[in-house]
């Protein structure tokens, strides 16, 4: 790997190593997932491409952190993606504090605020019809995108879910049929969700263009020269939910791949599932996320701008 920063000032003990090098040292002492830790890796890149070419010479300081913070606002980006990047700064400071490398001038960087609300929507039924109708399904990959598309939006599946699926993660308990699904931050397949007639059918139209497939095998496999018929990447599966969404709901920045599982918890709502019951389905730990949900639904439907507009023709 190719020096990032280059400087003796980082401490002593740190004299001689660059920023790769300390960033490697960092994920060493991490007992995290190697996903997790990647996702550092690809935090941190950043951060250290920024100090050399805004800051490069004297000595890191919080200011230095602070206006990389400035900085990361100022691209416009979403204040949890800038979290992502500051989570990762302030860890590796943490532990380079810890190590005896160089002072903690990060602890005091505050995080973004989080959003109240989504700012993703949700597509109508409406949509979500028409959405389904524009997959062509005559190809293999075809058949893929839409058995994708459909599990998403009648199960809620996060990306990550989706692509951690096997083959052998689909079973039969008693009259349904369910997948089971290792979810974020889980270590083990240890939910499921319920495959209704039409999704399962969806899928094994898939599966038949692959033969004879192990259960050990991905359940959706990528189609790409560099990877073809290993398992797909969330970055895959978010270009093919992207496009089939911009058929039907074209340059709407509101619209991302997420959106999908927005859609399935959304129309559960609307379809009379209850919220303890959304909640169960979108696999929330904290209800008050699945309420946000209910609550818009509920803020449109009795909105007082209605109540106004029907009270002003009244008159």
């Amino acid at each position: 790997m190719t020096d990032i920063v280059k400087r003796d000032e980082l401490a002593p003990a740190a004299a001689g190593s660059s920023f790769p090098d300390l960033v490697g040292r960092f994920l060493a002492s991490l007992d995290r997932r190697e996903s997790t830790k990647a996702t550092y890796r690809r935090a941190l890149k950043p951060f250290g491409q920024w100090v050399n070419e805004a800051a490069p010479s004297g000595p890191l300081t919080a200011e230095t952190v602070l206006n990389y913070k400035k900085d990361l606002i100022g691209r416009g980006l979403a204040p949890h993606t800038i979290n992502v990047y500051l989570t990762a700064v302030k860890r590796f400071f943490a532990w380079s504090e810890g190590a005896g490398l160089y002072p903690d001038i990060a602890k005091n960087i505050e995080p973004m605020k989080r959003e109240r609300k989504f700012c993703k929507d949700a597509l109508t039924p409406d949509q979500v019809r028409q959405l389904l109708r524009s997959i062509k399904t005559k190809t293999a990959i075809g058949k893929r995108d839409f058995a994708i598309v459909n599990l998403i939006i009648n199960t809620g599946l996060r990306t990550i879910e989706v692509i951690r699926a096997d083959r052998g993660d689909i079973v039969n308990r008693g009259d349904a049929t369910v997948l089971y699904v290792q979810g974020k931050g889980r270590d083990a397949k240890d939910d499921f969700v319920v495959l209704e007639p039409f999704t399962l059918a969806a899928i094994n139209k898939y599966l038949r263009t692959r033969g004879t497939v192990p259960a050990g095998a991905p359940l959706f496999t990528a189609a790409g020269n560099r990877n073809v018929a290993g398992r797909m990447t969330t970055r895959s599966v978010s270009r093919l939910a992207k496009r089939a969404i911009e058929r039907v709901a074209p340059g709407n920045p509101r619209l991302t791949a997420h959106s999908l599982r927005h859609t399935a918890v959304t129309l559960a709502l609307l379809a009379g599932a209850t919220v303890q019951e959304a909640q169960a389905f979108a696999r929330h730990s904290d209800i008050n996320t699945t309420l946000i949900y209910a609550h818009n639904i509920d803020r449109i439907g009795a909105a007082p701008e209605k109540k106004i507009a029907a009270l002003l023709r009244a008159s």
